[in-house]
Formats: C-alpha cells, sequence, structure tokens
C-alpha cells in the first residue's frame, strides 16, 4: 500500500536537484500529498523509460511514451491521466516546454459510476472492525462523507461542539468548508479522544508497539485504513471494490435519498463544480421515484371542463 506521507523514491534518471525542484514546485501549487506524489512518480516512469534524464527528453519521445502507455502498457483512463498531468506540470511549471503535444493531447474519459453500499452495508463493516479507533475512522468518514486524508488530518481544534460543525481545511485544493456533525459522531470522537488525549490528532499513529497515540507526531497511516477496510469487504463478501472512498460515495447517495438537494450535497463534499456532484443521480432510483410522484401532483387533475365525465 502506497505511503504518501513520503515521496516517491528517485531513481538514477530522475534525482538531485531536478527531482527535488519538482518537489518544491508541486508543493509551492499547493497541491496535496497525494498529487505529489503521483506526479512525481509519473516523472520518474517517463524519465526511466527513455533512459535518460526528464529534461533531456524529446517532444518526439513524449509521444512515443504516451502511445506506449496507451497501446503496448493499455493503462486504465485514470493511469494515464496522472501521468499526463504529472508530466505536463513538469514541461510547463519545472521544466519549461512549449510542446503542441502537451497543449493538444485529449483523454477520453471512461463514463464509470463509483462504488456505493447500502446503509446496512456500512453498518455491517463498522460492525466487523477489531478495533475502536478504524471503526471510527470509517464512521466518521462516512457520517460527513470526508475524504481519506482529511479524516487523517481532523484535529481537535477542527470540531465545533457548541455549533455541531466541523471545520475542513486541509482538504483537496485547500478549500475550505463546514461540513455539519451528526451528534453521536461527536459522542464517539469524545471517548476516543479520552483514551490518547493527543493534543492535536483526533487519529494519531500509534507506533509499531501501539502505544505511542499520545505523542505521535503524525496521524494514522492511509495503509493501515486502506488495507483493513479491504479485508473486510471480503470477509463480508460485498462482490464489489470497496476502498475508504466508497463511504465517501455512499454518504453521498444516502444524502440524495433523503431528500437533501444537489446542491446542499455539492457543498457539503467540497466539489468546486455540481457537474462532479450531479454523478450522485445515477446511482440512486429514489430522485427518478420521486420526480414520478411529483410530476402525478402535478398534472394528475385535468382543467374541470375537460375531467372525464364532465364534457357535454
Amino acid at each position: 500500500m502506497v505511503n504518501y506521507d513520503h515521496p516517491p523514491k528517485s531513481s538514477r534518471h530522475f534525482d538531485g536537484s531536478l527531482y527535488q525542484t519538482m518537489s518544491d514546485d508541486l508543493q509551492l501549487a499547493g497541491l496535496s500529498k497525494r498529487t505529489v506524489h503521483g506526479y512525481l512518480r509519473a516523472v520518474r516512469q517517463l524519465a526511466d523509460w527513455a533512459q535518460t534524464q526528464p529534461d533531456h527528453v524529446t517532444e518526439l519521445q513524449l509521444r512515443k511514451y504516451f502511445l506506449h502507455l496507451k497501446n503496448e502498457r493499455q493503462f486504465a483512463y485514470g493511469s494515464i491521466r496522472v501521468a499526463f498531468s504529472g508530466i505536463k506540470f513538469f514541461y510547463t511549471r519545472t521544466c519549461k516546454r512549449n510542446w503542441e503535444t502537451l497543449a493538444t493531447m485529449k483523454l477520453q474519459q471512461a463514463k464509470t459510476l463509483p462504488e456505493v453500499l447500502t446503509i446496512d452495508q456500512v453498518h455491517a463493516i463498522i460492525d466487523a472492525c477489531r478495533t475502536e479507533r478504524i471503526a471510527l475512522f470509517y464512521w466518521t468518514t462516512y457520517s460527513m462523507g470526508l475524504r481519506l486524508d482529511e479524516t487523517r488530518n481532523l484535529q481537535v481544534g477542527d470540531i465545533d461542539g457548541k455549533r455541531m460543525m466541523v471545520h475542513i481545511h486541509r482538504g483537496k485544493g485547500a478549500k475550505d468548508r463546514y461540513i455539519p456533525l451528526p451528534a453521536e459522531t461527536l459522542l464517539w470522537l469524545r471517548r476516543h479522544w479520552a483514551t490518547h488525549r493527543h493534543p492535536r490528532f483526533l487519529f494519531p499513529a500509534e507506533g509499531r508497539d501501539h502505544k505511542q497515540s499520545s505523542t505521535s507526531q503524525t496521524p494514522i497511516q492511509t495503509s493501515t485504513v486502506q488495507k483493513a477496510i479491504g479485508k473486510i469487504s471480503v470477509k463480508l463478501r460485498f462482490q464489489k471494490k470497496v476502498s475508504t472512498h466508497t463511504l465517501r460515495h455512499s454518504y453521498a447517495t444516502h444524502l440524495l435519498e433523503a431528500g437533501v438537494s444537489l446542491k446542499v450535497i455539492q457543498k457539503y463534499l467540497g466539489h468546486s463544480s455540481l457537474q462532479t456532484t450531479m454523478v450522485y443521480l445515477h446511482l440512486t432510483e429514489t430522485a427518478e421515484a420521486n420526480a414520478r410522484e411529483e410530476i402525478e401532483k402535478l398534472f394528475g387533475n385535468l382543467p374541470g371542463r375537460w375531467l372525464p365525465g364532465s364534457r357535454e
């Protein structure tokens, strides 16, 4: 499992000052640790394939590399997108090249829908957790629709118990937002925090001996929560690919089914575009059922003179 708290390994074709400069550029651009990791790795893979430093790669080599990923490696859309975005960042910010390939290349997005769990399935995952902190981590992620890193980096000062809100200000794109905090989630968070009383993190790393929670310098590792939910989903035989992010998709879908508007869901999820949030319309039949009910209410009665039996 990838640990995004540390940068990816360099290679003999991409190291030293050039590697560090791109790493600095990515951080100055305000990108997340996950994005920094993915972009550095993408440029390293290009350099290793071309067998030369990336600042010596030609545009013709770049074209051949993308064709290699598409036709020979048969990369999925998401993988090619990360490779393209990372390489484009390098040649537009760190090592500037005015290449037409980067300006004109288009990626065809596969129109796939995310996996979503039922409420019962979410509860089954929580019940199957072996430790309270992992169970609470998943419940916190689900009950507020958080991204994995947003839950990992939750801090004591982010919780506003009086207003029953949580302040997310270490989210994707460094965009602040406030999310409603369910009362039961607050009570559970308080009870769990009392077990370690870390002055900063709500979910601190435990360390190898599982006794370092109160003094840890880092939050719980990504690999810890991802591995656990993978094992649980296999044990529960869900027959679908489940990750921690699936809980976020489920939160949005369940809110939509409960009648919450897309605009409100967009706000809670921190989406820049409503178009991104609209994918959840395809994951539920409730919206369509509600539409049918409203249609019957609006158009179910003809004007008086046209009602059956009223015509002369």
